[in-house]
């Protein structure tokens, strides 16, 4: 049975769009139930409509608080059927209040190879410090933020002197195919937790290698 998840996203939904495609190209495993947005006018919100996915617009500065807010968005979460939530670009720290009402694995993408570079500027700032590697990590979602336990990454050069636009363009292309490949590990029900490691059991589909993409770790499978 398809895993079914909500989208929570803040903008233009480029990574929900990756969830989308390939969740109707047989690969990705999900129903996705929900895609949720804090920010009116958001592109997400279009992508949701033309998919004909059911679509939620939450403008978090009508709520008194980020606590009423966030129990508003995780019970509508909850109430569409969802047994885990997918965050795409959604640009939010998530309170103890959510995660309480909303009793189910959450993923996260950070926009850099965490613990490095946490925060809303994770590629900007990885630039800045003068790495030469970036990238993007999927992670669990705990109380603190970019915290949880990492289930894949992946990295990409960094050029000295570079835009920014054209590091983050080549971060979200690995985005777009990381993030769908934890999810369907997630549907598979092969990740396990022990303390912060994540464990992903053997599947069968053959494993590509990393040749190609830079290098992903672990590497991705057939699809991604």
């Amino acid at each position: 049975m398809s895993l079914k998840i909500a989208i929570l996203a803040s903008g233009g939904g480029t990574n929900a769009q990756a969830m989308i495609d390939k969740m109707r190209a047989g690969v990705l495993d999900v129903d996705i139930r929900l895609i949720a947005c804090n920010r009116p006018g958001a592109k997400v919100l279009e992508r949701a409509e033309a998919a004909g996915i059911p679509s939620l617009l939450l403008d978090h500065k009508t709520f008194p608080d980020r606590e009423s807010f966030d129990r508003a968005m995780a019970t509508a979460a909850r109430d569409s059927g969802a047994r885990a939530i997918v965050l795409a670009g959604y640009m939010r720290l998530l309170s103890p209040v959510f995660l309480k009402v909303f009793d189910g694995p959450v993923l996260n993408l950070h926009p850099a190879i965490l613990p490095s570079f946490p925060g809303l500027h994770g590629g900007a700032d990885a630039l800045a410090y003068g790495v030469t590697i970036s990238g993007a990590t999927v992670h669990f979602v705990d109380e603190k933020m970019d915290n949880g336990p990492v289930v894949i990454q992946a990295a990409v050069p960094v050029n000295a002197g570079e835009a920014e636009e054209d590091l983050m363009t080549r971060i979200h292309a690995m985005e777009h195919r990381i993030y769908p490949q934890a999810v369907e590990w997630l549907a598979e029900g092969r990740l396990s937790l022990e303390g912060r490691q994540v464990h992903l059991a053997k599947g069968t589909r053959p494993r590509l290698t990393p040749e190609g993409d830079w290098f992903v770790w672990p590497p991705l499978e057939e699809g991604f």
